[in-house]
């Protein structure tokens, strides 16, 4: 599933230094605005710590994880949304993500420019959301001079300007589109204009290493202005996480992280964290050639969660045997899951559960 997330923010945030910590992508970062200006891409595995104890158990030929994509967008400015600083382009590529890592500076260091001449995070963020408002409040008006010539006699299109009209006043408002409560079939109103403010948001405070553990004024002040939202936010220093990226050896790793009081990377916590916001889970498979996880929505059912696979398993889906993570690793096997009574054989109606390992039966 090639899903993504895209990283956004100001100029000389922090934001192509966290992107280099993801993937090990060299993304050039310098102290001036635009230093980035092609989107970079990084592939990014999602730490599990339960695919070293499956492999433990099976002793497989591999280990396959799963992963996101992760995608460094150049440094937004006020005016985006009317062209300035390359911002057309720059928004584009936010509208093919799935999800918004929004990096705002929390640290204060005179020898790093801020493009607006200080350190203010609300500030910051709020430029973001202006440009990305005023972008979805250009693509809504659109649709609505179309649509409205419709609603007279055409019921489809008179619902669909209701819920555009909803979105309009919202984003009108300073709001962002996914503030509006819409039912799932409302949502079908809006999907083809990949609103970029409709996307989940998580809210990176980037911080010097005081900071790191507790934050500070500015962190508050973003905790402040972000209660509100329906999104996550995470404190981080992305220096430190550039000095962990630089320790080959993990052992080294973990002593660096243990002497500042930290008992996990920022990384670590920054990618599972952007794995909840789109609101992912991971089954396993689990022989001898390879244990691998696999990515799936909340809510997936297994013939679908076959397809990840290969579209064929669904196709010609028969049944899914599932063991519980929990039972496979205390009981150590599945020949002694399958004595204890706990191996079960679902059909096309069962939802797959966060750690499920599953095997598929399927006609070819």
């Amino acid at each position: 599933m090639a899903l993504q997330c895209g990283i956004v923010g100001l100029p000389n945030v922090g934001k192509s230094t966290l992107f280099n910590c993801l993937s090990n992508a060299k993304a050039q970062a310098a102290n001036f605005p635009f230093c980035t200006i092609e989107p970079n891409l990084g592939v990014i595995t999602v730490p599990d710590e339960r695919l070293e104890v499956l492999s433990k158990i099976v002793n497989p030929n591999k280990v396959v994880p799963t992963t996101i994509e992760i995608v460094d967008i150049a440094g937004l400015v006020k005016g985006a949304s009317k062209g300035e600083g390359l911002g057309n382009q720059f928004l584009g590529n936010i509208r093919s993500t799935d999800a918004i890592i929004h990096v705002l500076r929390c640290f204060d260091d005179p020898n790093v420019i801020h493009v607006d001449g200080s350190v203010n995070p609300v500030r910051d963020k709020e430029i973001i959301d202006i440009e990305l408002q005023l972008k979805d409040l250009d693509s809504v008006e659109k649709k609505l001079s179309k649509i409205s010539k419709m609603a007279a006699s055409d019921k489809n299109a008179k619902k669909a300007e209701e819920v555009l009209l909803r979105v309009k006043t919202a984003l009108e408002s300073g709001m962002s589109a996914r503030s509006v409560t819409l039912e799932e079939t409302e949502f079908e109103h809006i999907d083809d204009l990949q609103l970029l403010t409709v996307k989940p948001v998580l809210y990176v405070c980037n911080v010097d290493e005081a900071a790191v553990i507790n934050g500070n004024k500015h962190v508050d002040a973003v905790k402040e202005a972000v209660k509100n939202e329906n999104a996550e936010l995470l404190i981080i220093s992305a220096a430190i996480e550039s000095e962990i990226a630089s320790l080959d050896n993990l052992n080294d790793q973990l002593e660096f992280l243990e002497s500042l009081g930290l008992k996990e990377s920022g990384v670590s916590k920054l990618i599972k964290a952007a794995y909840r916001l789109l609101k992912l889970q991971t089954y396993f498979t689990c022989g001898v050639q390879e244990v691998r996880a696999w990515t799936i929505t909340k809510g997936t059912k297994a013939p679908q969660a076959a397809a990840v696979i290969h579209t064929d398993f669904e196709k010609g889906f028969i049944r899914a045997e599932v063991m519980k993570y929990i039972d496979y690793t205390s009981l150590g096997s599945e020949q002694a899951v399958k004595e204890a009574g706990k191996f079960g054989v679902e059909g096309k109606e069962y939802v797959v559960e966060d750690g499920d390992i599953m095997h598929f039966r399927f006609n070819v």
